[in-house]
């Protein structure tokens, strides 16, 4: 990838803008631009942690509907499930046929 390259500056509305060559293309849609002396830097800007995107959340003002309390309901244990012999299928049978 060449590290420089002539690139034309044009007008886009009220502001000046270039077009940015595929070999230099940043990832996301937002950079931060920045004045360095005559230079103008473009940087990516780097993805959020979850723990910053958490930072950013409000807090949920809405009242909630009060939940129903169900009953507990009896299930049958996986163990007994699976050494069940009765409900083991032992099939030679090919499928499809």
């Amino acid at each position: 990838m060449p590290d420089q390259r002539v690139v034309r500056l044009f007008k886009n509305g009220r502001n000046q803008a270039i077009r940015i060559p595929r070999e230099f293309e940043l990832p996301g849609d937002e950079v931060v631009l920045r004045k360095d002396g005559n230079r103008l830097i473009l940087e990516p800007i780097p993805k959020k942690t979850l723990t910053e995107l958490l930072a950013e959340l409000r807090p949920i003002e809405d009242e909630f509907a009060p939940i129903e309390e169900l009953p507990i309901e009896e299930v049958e244990p996986v163990t007994r499930y699976l050494l069940d012999t009765n409900r083991v299928q032992t099939s030679s049978a090919t499928p499809g046929t």
